[in-house]
């Protein structure tokens, strides 16, 4: 019996050492043909701008977001239905804030690509739909919005194309959102309507330029990309961040979690690229529509190119000096806009079908000369077991890991408390991990070890 049991220890460890075969398959599903045909449609609508014409069929928010949700029902009828289209919406007002012009719906476009085990788990990718010109509170003048952002919205669908023939144990959902150069409404109306609804999200993806190559400082670059993720949790209780001032965790919220485990299988899967993580919350003094997200505790990062190129971004069309401002086709690279519609969907496949992350991680090992860590079993029989990770304190990423089986509290022995940083993931058999969880309190000395 203990021979079996090393056996199966070591058939499990190198089982989900092993990389997932249907990850290179979406990662060579990713058509930048396609991807270039939805940002041309896009961009072709004139403008996009929250506030613009919602009656033709040809110009304005409104016809973009019809041809965006026509785009997602063709997906789903090609996957027998398996995706659930429709659109979400909530009213602002000029008191809204200075960049409403007038009272107008805020409409988002949704589909749901519902989880075989767990339907109320979700995985998303944003796109914004919504663009602007020089000025935001015109909404009449051209703004095509090739970059800013008919990329990441392209990238969206794309995904939504090739996931879609795929079945995963958690729920997508692919979002088109609304309102982000007015004030990350249409992020914030998901966010507040999917904490209502009681969705439990894994994490948001949001996609916000992801085309262009070509930095305004000369720089050229077609595999690096960034990843902005917030350090800490902004729900943080008053508690929790008092325990950090003694326990650490400055630089370990959900969110920075969620970069990290983008990192990694972006590492794993498309060693090519260069996932570059980014300390803050956004680009410095901005935002984008991953922060309401945060705003209301869920995971979410922003995923954009490195190199911006501001003549590109929020400009009228025109050309002074020789320079040509605008953000038209000609500055979307559509191969750098594949490469990162590639990264949002193997990650969002490798977390689709993933484990719950581990809950009340605990620890221990002050002044011992071994650290001890505890957790919440799950009941979910698919999960093989768990594994600690810990690195320096000065690390950005985790550096070392033990598959410690299917137990609730492991001791490891010489690792000492004070030198490292420490949490858990859990394990599917399907060899894909959750995130990881960082301990929020110590074990006390009247835990006893079941």
């Amino acid at each position: 019996m203990k021979q079996f049991l090393i056996l199966f220890l070591i058939f499990s460890q190198f089982s989900f050492s092993q990389t997932d075969a249907k990850l290179y398959e979406i990662i060579e599903s990713i058509s930048s043909n396609r991807i270039e045909k939805d940002i041309k449609t896009l961009a072709n609508f004139g403008t996009r701008n929250t506030f613009s014409d919602t009656i033709s069929d040809k110009r304005g928010i409104g016809a973009a977001r019809r041809w965006i949700k026509s785009e997602f029902d063709k997906i789903s009828k090609e996957c027998n239905n398996c995706l659930e289209v429709s659109y979400q919406k909530d009213f602002v007002t000029t008191n809204d804030g200075e960049r409403v012009p007038k009272d107008t719906w805020i409409v988002n476009v949704v589909a749901i690509q519902k989880g075989t085990k767990y339907p109320n788990r979700y995985v998303i990718m944003s796109g914004d739909i919504d663009s602007r010109n020089s000025d935001t509170m015109d909404y009449t003048g051209d703004a095509p919005g090739a970059n800013d952002n008919a990329s990441g919205m392209a990238g969206t669908i794309e995904a939504a194309r090739v996931l879609s023939k795929y079945k995963f144990e958690n729920s997508i959902i692919y979002l088109g959102l609304s309102g982000e150069e007015q004030g990350l409404f249409g992020g914030k109306g998901f966010a507040e309507f999917a904490k209502k609804n009681n969705f439990e999200i894994i994490g948001v993806f949001n996609n916000d330029m992801i085309g262009n190559i070509e930095g305004v400082d000369g720089v050229i670059d077609n595999r690096t990309f960034r990843i902005f993720s917030e350090p800490t949790n902004i729900t943080d209780t008053e508690k929790e961040q008092k325990n950090r001032r003694f326990y650490g965790g400055e630089v370990d919220g959900v969110s920075r979690q969620l970069a990290r485990y983008i990192h990694k299988t972006v590492s794993t899967y498309m060693p090519e690229m260069n996932p570059m993580m980014v300390y803050r919350l956004d680009r410095f003094g901005r935002g984008g529509h991953h922060r309401p997200f945060n705003d209301l505790g869920y995971a979410a990062i922003r995923i954009m190119e490195a190199h911006e190129n501001y003549n590109r971004q929020h400009q009228n069309l025109r050309t002074e000096n020789g320079i040509k401002y605008g953000d038209v086709i000609e500055g979307v690279n559509f191969d750098y806009a594949n490469k990162l519609t590639a990264v949002n969907a193997i990650c969002l496949a490798a977390l689709a079908q993933a484990p719950e992350s581990p809950k009340n991680v605990l620890i221990g090992g002050i002044v011992e000369p071994n650290t001890k860590l505890k957790w919440e079993k799950s009941n979910d029989n698919d999960i093989i077991g768990y594994k600690i990770y810990w690195r320096l304190t000065t690390s950005p990423q985790w550096e070392n890991s033990r598959f410690v089986g299917n137990v609730d509290f492991y001791e490891l022995k010489g690792i000492v408390i004070d030198n490292y940083f420490f949490g858990v993931a859990a394990v599917y058999k399907n060899g894909h991990e959750s995130l990881i969880t960082f301990p929020k309190d110590i074990i006390r000395s009247t835990f006893k070890r079941n």
